[in-house]
C-alpha cells in the first residue's frame, strides 16, 4: 500500500486538495472579489442587473425581497470565504494576523480610520457594547425611537434592568427631517446621556436624518449612536461627515457578508469612553496571574472589543462584501433600489385598498417599502405570497402595524418587481 491510499484508505485524501494554500493565512488560489460583471455602459441597465443577478447562489424560482432581514452573499464572497477557512484550517491557524489587511478596506467604506473600526457578529452586538460600555448612572437618561429593532432596544432595556437606564422614545415622523427633530428635542432633559437612532427604521424603511440628529446631540454634550442594520449597503454614506461617535451594523444584510458578521465603529477622539463589557485575549496588556491588583490596560482603539479567537475567514468576508460593492457601484446600487423601490411604490398605490406606510418625502425614503391592506392581515398576505407566487417579503407586526416589508437591493429586477406587484394585486382582489 502506497502512501496516497494509506491516506484515501483514512478518508484524508481531501488533504490534498488543499495544496493551493499557503502558510500566510491566505489561499494561494483565492478568487479575486470583483466578479466578471460586464461594462455597464455597453449593456445597459437590464442586462447589466441581470449580471449581478447572475453572481448570487438564489434559487432562480425565488423572488428574495427580504435583504434587511437577511441578505444573500455574491459567489465572490462565498469563495472567499471557503478559501480563507481552508486556508487557516490547513495549518490549524487563527488568522487573527490577518486582520490588519482587511481592516482599512472596512474603514474606507464607511470613511472611518482603521484604528476606529472593530469586527463583531452582529449589530446587536455592537449596540450592545455601546449600552454596557459607556459609563452610566442610575437615572440616567437614553432616547431612542420605538420603531426600533430589538438589537437597538434590547441592549437599552438590559442597562435598564442591570444599572437603572431610562427609556425615553419618540415616534419617527414619516412626513419632514425637521418633525423628527422636534420630537427629539422633546425628550432631553438634564439626564439625557445618549441619543441612539435608527439610520434606516426597521418596519417602515423612514430613513432618519443622522447628520441633523448629530449636530443636537453634540449642541447638547451628549453621545450619539446609530443603529445601522438597515443603511450600511443599502446607500452610500461617510460616518465622519455624519459626525456620529458610535455606529453599528451587521454584514450580513445590505453588505451581503458571511453570517454573523458586524462592524462597529468608535470615534477615535472618544474611544476611551467605552469600556469592554467583555475582556480577554487583544483587549489589551493582561495583567500577571499574580497576587496584586490585576489591573487591566485596554488598547487605544475600537479593536479592544476584538477579544478571543475570531473568525478570519468572516471578517475577510466582510472585505469581499465591501469590495464586491464597489465594483459594482455604491452609488449605483443606491439608485437601483430606489428606482426599485419608487416603481413598487407606484405599483401598489394603483391597487385599492394598498396603504404605502414608507414616507411620500424622498429625503425620507430610500430601497424598503412596507405597505398594508385593510381587507387581509400580514401574515396571509406574506404567506400567499410566499406559498402561491414564491416571492419573499417580511411580516410586519411591530407597532400593531400589520403590514408587508419588501427591500429592493442590487440582486433584484425591474421584471421581478412588476411581477410582485400583480402578485399582490391578484392577492389583495381574490380576498
Amino acid at each position: 500500500m502506497n502512501r496516497k491510499t494509506f491516506l484515501r484508505g483514512l478518508g484524508l485524501g481531501t488533504i490534498g486538495a488543499l495544496g493551493g494554500v499557503n502558510l500566510h493565512g491566505r489561499s494561494a488560489n483565492t478568487p479575486a472579489v470583483a466578479a466578471a460583471l460586464p461594462d455597464y455602459s455597453a449593456v445597459g441597465d437590464a442586462a447589466y442587473w441581470q449580471a449581478v443577478r447572475a453572481q448570487y447562489p438564489l434559487d432562480p424560482a425565488l423572488h428574495y425581497f427580504n435583504t434587511g432581514g437577511l441578505g444573500p452573499a455574491a459567489n465572490p464572497v462565498i469563495e472567499t470565504f471557503i478559501a480563507e477557512v481552508h486556508a487557516h484550517q490547513f495549518k490549524s491557524d487563527s488568522g487573527h494576523d490577518t486582520f490588519h489587511h482587511h481592516r482599512p478596506v472596512v474603514a474606507g467604506f464607511f470613511g472611518a480610520d482603521e484604528s476606529e473600526v472593530c469586527f463583531t457578529r452582529n449589530a446587536t452586538e455592537g449596540n450592545s457594547i455601546i449600552a454596557g460600555g459607556l459609563a452610566l448612572e442610575e437615572g440616567d437618561e437614553v432616547i431612542f425611537e420605538d420603531h426600533a429593532h430589538p438589537g437597538g432596544s434590547g441592549p437599552w432595556y438590559n442597562q435598564r434592568t442591570r444599572r437603572g437606564v431610562v427609556s425615553r422614545l419618540f415616534t419617527p415622523d414619516p412626513t419632514s427631517v425637521e418633525g423628527n427633530l422636534e420630537r427629539i428635542r422633546e425628550l432631553i432633559t438634564p439626564r439625557t446621556k445618549v441619543i441612539q437612532i435608527s439610520h434606516v427604521t426597521a418596519p417602515t424603511g423612514i430613513v432618519l436624518p443622522a447628520a441633523e440628529i448629530a449636530k443636537l446631540a453634540h449642541e447638547h454634550g451628549l453621545w450619539f449612536h446609530i443603529d445601522g442594520a438597515q443603511s450600511a449597503g443599502m446607500f452610500p454614506f461617510d460616518l465622519r461627515a455624519i459626525g456620529c461617535d458610535s455606529y453599528a451594523t451587521s454584514g450580513h444584510k445590505w453588505l451581503g457578508a458571511p453570517h454573523e458578521t458586524g462592524i462597529l465603529f468608535i470615534r477615535k477622539e472618544r474611544n476611551a469612553e467605552v469600556l469592554p463589557i467583555s475582556a480577554g485575549s487583544y483587549t489589551g496588556p493582561l495583567p500577571e496571574i499574580l497576587p496584586g491588583d490585576g489591573t487591566m490596560g485596554y488598547v487605544d482603539n475600537a479593536t479592544r472589543h476584538e477579544y478571543a479567537t475570531r473568525s478570519a475567514a468572516s471578517v475577510a468576508g466582510i472585505a469581499a462584501a465591501v469590495q464586491f460593492h464597489e465594483a459594482v457601484g455604491r452609488g449605483r446600487i443606491a439608485r437601483h433600489g430606489r428606482e426599485l423601490a419608487e416603481a413598487l411604490r407606484a405599483g401598489l398605490e394603483r391597487i385599492p385598498t394598498i396603504e404605502v406606510l414608507t414616507p411620500a418625502v424622498p429625503e425620507l425614503r430610500a430601497s424598503m417599502t412596507t405597505f398594508r391592506t385593510p381587507k387581509l392581515g400580514y401574515s396571509e398576505i406574506f404567506g400567499r405570497l410566499w406559498k402561491d407566487h414564491q416571492f419573499r417579503c417580511r411580516p410586519v407586526s411591530e407597532q400593531g402595524l400589520d403590514a408587508v416589508r419588501v427591500s429592493t437591493h442590487l440582486f433584484n429586477t425591474a421584471d421581478e418587481v412588476e411581477r410582485l406587484v400583480a402578485a399582490v394585486h391578484d392577492v389583495v382582489t381574490a380576498a
